[in-house]
């Protein structure tokens, strides 16, 4: 039952993926980002990771598409123009640059070091909470702090983005 789960949700997010970059309104593309958020979240409860499905949900798909949503509110997407050439070039550009990451995944072994993992399945399910917080409250600080800023930074520059000109 698991592994056809795993399946559906998989094959699932990757169409809402692929919708997500095709879609021509941003608000859309934001509500097909929403559905491969919640099938990451999935994911997560198959893999015995409670926490990090709880926090996909209430942080991701919750907290940052509130965030992406007002954005594109506040900046008024649906009037931009689009010039005829720039959506085959950006589709040329992002096609290559996509198949050259997968050729590079696939020539260094990259599918088989992710499949295998540096950690017992034991020491995650056992302590996921505690495992997390060691972890991102000691070896990973400085990379927790340097996110921070940068939102703090983002969210300055859609305030300064949206505010009246003149």
């Amino acid at each position: 039952m698991e592994q056809v789960l795993f399946w559906i949700c998989g094959v699932v997010s990757i169409v809402f993926a692929v919708m997500m970059i095709l879609k021509r309104n941003p608000v859309h593309s934001a509500l097909c980002l929403i559905v491969v958020f919640l099938c990451l979240a999935v994911s997560y409860l198959l893999l015995g990771a409670e926490f990090l499905a709880a926090v996909q949900v209430i942080v991701y798909a919750g907290a940052i598409m509130v965030l992406f949503l007002f954005v594109i509110m506040l900046l008024n997407l649906d009037d931009e123009v689009h010039s005829p050439g720039k959506p085959r070039m950006a589709l040329i550009a992002g096609s290559s640059i996509g198949s050259g990451l997968i050729l590079l995944f696939l020539l260094t072994g990259g599918v088989f070091k992710a499949l295998s993992g540096t950690r017992g399945a034991e020491k995650v399910v056992a302590g996921n909470t505690q495992a997390v917080a060691e972890l991102l409250f000691t070896k990973y600080l400085l990379p927790f702090e340097v996110t921070s800023i940068l939102l703090l930074a983002a969210i300055i520059g859609a305030i300064v983005l949206a505010g009246k000109k003149g």
